[in-house]
């Protein structure tokens, strides 16, 4: 191909793409970041056609030129990228959690609540688990969290791959549940709180009833560690989808749209935290929760430090200290 075709046909994406730079080295325009590298790539390729084709100096000079500041500004944005995330785990993060508190409150009165009241029910009146749960599954759980049976606990020659294989079940079951709840919230907030309350509803009925039967240590020692996370992400989870509800029931001066794509931005942020906290929990569910050698006093203790470690994370993490005046 002749330079002059060769230079005809790219010209315009080249001067696409100088604008672009020009605008990043500005730090005016971020928008452009997320097409960068696809067309930093396509630059490199025609430089590398240009050199191999031998066109005059004058052309590979000017798109060396290009492809030294774009690699200097892909560097730089992916260098941000780093900070960012950092910065929005360390404090952007608990920071939106306080700050969207109501929407948080009502979300873990629902979640929480339901869960504590029915359990105590479940604990004080035993037959009433079979009014909440199919009596197949409250025999599936019996089996598995029974003491003698030992069904439950992970064995000390269990392989790393099945610790690995279990981690990705917990996943995919625990986000599919934060999601439900979540997605749910655009019915005006209504499939949210129902979600919130029936799976705390489902969870103490459990745990009462594991408890009234004499298996309480089998199944508070297994949750205790990885609940902390896990719990908590559903409520947050719930939270986000009752802001998106709250958003389409009373939008202000805003029209609906309008102010559910301003709620969608926090709550999408918001389930961001809510997978970081399902990713912790289901890894230490795999390889913590499930240790037969580890004692019950052990998970215990080490999971209180995680109750206590989450709740200071989100009541202080991020708060900012004012210079006294």
């Amino acid at each position: 191909m002749k330079q002059s075709l060769f230079e005809t046909r790219h010209k315009a994406e080249w001067e696409r793409f100088a604008l672009a730079l020009e605008r990043l080295e500005r730090g005016k325009d971020t928008s452009q970041v997320g097409g960068f590298p696809k067309a930093y790539r396509r630059l490199c390729q025609h430089l590398a056609l240009a050199q191999a084709r031998g066109y005059s100096s004058f052309l590979i000079d000017s798109l060396q030129q290009q492809v030294l500041r774009g690699h200097q500004q892909l560097y730089r944005h992916r260098s941000r990228f780093g900070a960012n995330l950092l910065s929005f785990i360390l404090a952007d993060f608990p920071r939106l959690v306080r700050a969207e508190w109501p929407f948080v409150l009502v979300a873990s009165l629902l979640f929480f609540g339901s869960l504590i009241g029915v359990g105590v029910l479940v604990y004080v009146f035993p037959d009433l688990v079979y009014n909440l749960i199919p009596a197949d599954q409250v025999r599936e759980m019996q089996g598995m969290y029974d003491p003698v049976a030992g069904h439950l606990g992970r064995p000390a020659e269990r392989a790393a791959s099945e610790d690995w294989v279990m981690f990705g079940y917990y996943v995919m079951h625990n986000i599919g549940i934060a999601f439900q709840t979540f997605a749910s919230g655009l019915l005006l907030g209504v499939g949210s709180a129902f979600f919130l309350f029936y799976n705390g509803m489902v969870i103490g009925a459990v745990a009462g009833h594991l408890s009234e039967i004499g298996f309480g240590q089998t199944f508070w020692s297994f949750v205790i560690a990885h609940g902390a996370f896990e719990l908590t992400a559903i409520a947050l989870a719930g939270a986000a989808g009752l802001e998106l509800g709250w958003a389409l029931i009373a939008p202000g001066r805003l029209t609906r749209g309008e102010a559910l794509q301003r709620a969608a931005r926090k709550s999408v942020l918001l389930v961001c935290g809510v997978m970081l906290f399902l990713l912790i929990a289901a890894f230490i569910e795999a390889y913590w929760s499930s240790k037969a050698t580890v004692t019950p006093l052990t998970k215990y203790l080490v999971g209180a430090g995680l109750w206590t470690l989450v709740a200071l994370y989100l009541s202080f993490a991020g708060r900012t200290r004012h210079a006294p005046e």
